[in-house]
């Protein structure tokens, strides 16, 4: 592949008209079809800014700064696309305003075909984001800031047709710089700190007014709510959108009119603040996690402002170094969490099948998130009860041996131990409900599963947020003696994992059947029945085995009537 590089070659003009090609690609949200050998083939997309902010061109020293444009392509999710493509930009509209060359990926060319225009072809397109080229940027000699153009992207494939579309290049803008906060990183559950929110514009252009966006992970609380501020929620995240008007200038310097307060709540453990600034309207940046839909606005009244006091300015434009925008703070609590395991009994003849309700619960008082990794926070680990077979485990969990090790190559059969991992986060009022579908191949009286709620791997099987070990782990009882829950073994296997043996089975709550990893456990709701409404495990056949039951009661009592019989015949 030929690979077309500003160290190889050089750069492309909008007058020449190949620099300008690479801005189009660098610039603008692209879509094209997939060209699927079909009449009716799934539409795929290429994706990129819609607009780039170019930093004015400068005689001497270095030369001009340069900026990266991404340019992605997502293909259908279920179908790849085999055929040849090409994509062609019209860079006629941003003659003399950009300089572009393009740095594309593995399988992929880009040239110049004639004046004003140029094509990036390649081969396939494989279901889901890739890249097609970065486009190297810099504004050409001769460039005013203010200066705009536009470029024009087209595509073709057999079988397929590409949506056109334009992008914008302009020449200058502001440089909103987020200044880094001095918090203190290990706090304690109730401390607050201050965050007075400060950036400076290191443009060359006022903003136009600024959207300030405040993130914070479930562990931490902005207590101040603002009318100008657009507030969402989810699993683990608050986001705050707020947005700021006025005109702030070239080389100033601004802060919040009153610091924001950070406060560490009584869940915190390892959680994260994100802040970051943009200018408002087109240009700023994306929040993550919020959407209009579900934002709601401040109802304190207050304003979120920031000063010194406004002032006119010109007209709006782009962010020249979108990376300086935002920082993130990591914070490391010392709080605990209990999680606390549960399991399930029943009873059945030979051949009935019964459904096994077990898993943990967080009962806090902290949240817990791997926020960073995305690792699973713990696992479940079910060691099915002797005797019995499983039918059906929730998605996610994972078949090992009765070791706890791998099972052969190609296993397809049933397992003897499943291990069911955690997302990433478990609420404080959260947890993991899971529901195993059991066969009972031979009855066996007491016959007990294990349930473990462990770390993530057998090697590290430890919580080192658990300050009750003694609760981790539950038993599953098939056909015991007495109704209601067991207690936790005081043996039997295991890998490690922590938990005192001996420890009372906690009480299971609602919302386990059928539910698959990354359920949660309501708290205080109801245990389940032996008919599936409360403690026990619902059993298929149950009925057949309280007939049998009767008719032991009913055999044993003929028997002591015979024997008390024949004792007084003996006396006699």
């Amino acid at each position: 592949m030929t690979r077309f590089l500003p160290r190889t070659a050089p750069p492309i003009r909008a007058g020449g008209l190949v620099a300008a090609t690479a801005l189009l690609l660098a610039a603008a949200p692209h879509t094209v079809a997939s060209a699927a050998p079909t009449a009716a083939a799934p539409v795929v997309a290429l994706g990129g800014p819609a607009q780039t902010a170019l930093h004015p061109y400068a005689e001497g020293g270095d030369g001009p700064k340069r900026s990266t444009a991404r340019i992605t392509v997502t293909g259908a999710d279920d179908t790849a696309y085999e055929g040849g493509f090409t994509v062609t930009f019209d860079l006629t509209g941003a003659a003399g305003i950009a300089d572009v060359a393009f740095e594309p990926e593995a399988g992929i060319e880009c040239a110049a075909t004639a004046p004003g225009s140029a094509t990036c072809t390649g081969h396939g397109i494989s279901p889901g984001r890739s890249t097609v080229t970065d486009l190297l940027l810099t504004a050409a000699k001769g460039s005013e800031p203010g200066d705009t153009g536009t470029i024009r992207v087209t595509g073709e494939a057999e079988g397929t047709a590409f949506t056109p579309f334009t992008t914008e290049v302009t020449v200058g803008g502001p440089d909103l710089v987020m200044h880094r906060l001095p918090f203190d990183h290990e706090p304690v559950p109730g401390q607050k700190q201050q965050a007075p929110i400060t950036f400076t514009n290191r443009g060359s252009r006022a903003a136009d007014g600024v959207v300030l966006t405040l993130r914070h992970s479930r562990g931490l609380d902005i207590p101040q709510r603002y009318s100008n501020c657009a507030y969402t929620t989810d699993e683990a995240w608050t986001t705050a959108r707020c947005t700021v008007e006025g005109a702030f200038e070239a080389g100033a310097t601004y802060t919040l009119a009153a610091p924001l307060t950070l406060k560490t709540t009584d869940r915190a453990y390892r959680d994260i603040f994100g802040y970051g600034i943009h200018e408002a309207g087109a240009g700023a940046g994306a929040v993550r996690g919020a959407t209009a839909a579900r934002a709601t606005r401040g109802t304190t009244g207050e304003v979120l402002r920031a000063v010194p006091a406004p002032k006119p300015m010109a007209a709006r434009a782009l962010d020249l170094e979108p990376g300086d925008n935002e920082h993130e703070a990591d914070f490391r609590t010392e709080n605990t969490a209990d999680f606390v395991a549960y399991g399930d009994t029943a009873s059945g003849r030979a051949g009935a099948t019964v459904t096994a309700r077990l898993g943990f619960r967080n009962d806090g008082p902290a949240w817990i998130g791997h926020l960073r990794s995305g690792e699973s926070v713990a696992a479940v680990d079910f060691t099915v009860p002797q005797g019995a077979t499983v039918t059906s485990a929730p998605e996610g969990c994972r078949g090992v041996s009765a070791e706890g090790t791998a099972l052969p190559s190609g296993w397809t059969g049933p397992a003897p131990r499943y291990v069911c991992p955690t997302p990433a986060t478990v609420r404080d009022d959260g947890g993991l409900d899971l529901s195993f579908g059991l066969r009972i191949d031979k009855v066996l009286l007491g016959a007990v599963g294990r349930v473990v709620v462990r770390g993530p791997e057998p090697r590290a099987a430890g919580l080192p947020f658990d300050p009750e070990p003694g609760n981790n782990t539950a038993r599953v009882v098939l056909n015991g003696e007495s109704g209601g829950l067991s207690p936790a073994p005081s043996d039997g296997p295991g890998d490690g994992a922590s938990g005192t043996p001996g420890s009372a089975t906690p009480t299971p709550t609602t919302g386990g059947a059928g539910a698959g990893a990354g359920g949660t456990v309501a708290p205080g709701a109801a245990q389940n029945t032996a008919t599936g409404n409360g403690g026990s495990l619902a059993a298929t056949g149950s009925s057949t085995a309280m007939a049998a039951s009767g008719l032991a009661v009913t055999a044993l009592t003929a028997g002591l009537v015979l024997f008390t019989a024949a004792r007084r015949r003996r006396r006699a």
